[in-house]
């Protein structure tokens, strides 16, 4: 079986997903004042390389906003695995749950069965990360399909410090297409 993937370049589809608070966020729309948005899409709860990551990237949040971009991490879990899983987490940047299977699939992740009951009880995504520039369009992305494939937080904000610079007149990257 074959993903479907987003291309750079693309519109970023607009998708609801559930806050922590149990409000709905549409993925794609930043939030505030910013105008640029850096969607993490995380395993969930069961996995703790996703939470090592997650806290991390809290302390490059004030970088990101700098540059006026707003981040949201979105996972397939439960409002109560979100919840639970809140409890390990020190963030100051929406959380949210409830990634559908077919979402999963419009954003062209790959998805993993759980090896067990133990480690949770739905199909999940893979990790992925998408940044939208001002006019929703996939800027940057990275989809993996293992836990072990996170971006280094450090080169991706300096890539958009350097993106964002007018006079850099940096174009979206690897939209060229062959037949």
């Amino acid at each position: 079986m074959y993903t479907r993937k987003l291309h750079p370049g693309s519109d970023f589809p607009a998708i609801d997903v559930t806050r922590s608070d149990g409000e709905t966020l549409t993925l794609g729309k930043p939030q505030g004042e910013h105008d640029w948005q850096l969607i993490i899409v995380y395993r969930g709860k069961h996995c703790p390389i996703c939470t090592k990551f997650l806290n991390k990237l809290e302390s490059y949040r004030e970088r990101f906003s700098a540059q006026g971009v707003d981040l949201v991490a979105v996972s397939a879990d439960s409002q109560q695995q979100l919840t639970e899983h809140m409890e390990s987490l020190d963030l100051n940047f929406p959380l949210a749950c409830g990634l559908s299977l077919e979402q999963m699939q419009t954003l062209g992740l790959f998805i993993s069965e759980p090896r067990s009951e133990k480690e949770t009880d739905h199909d999940f995504p893979e990790p992925a990360f998408f940044v939208l520039n001002a006019e929703g369009k996939v800027q940057i992305e990275e989809v993996a399909n293992a836990p072990f494939v996170r971006p280094d937080l450090d080169t991706l904000v300096g890539g958009i410090e350097f993106i964002r610079k007018p006079d850099n007149h940096y174009p979206i990257r690897g939209t060229k297409h062959y037949e």
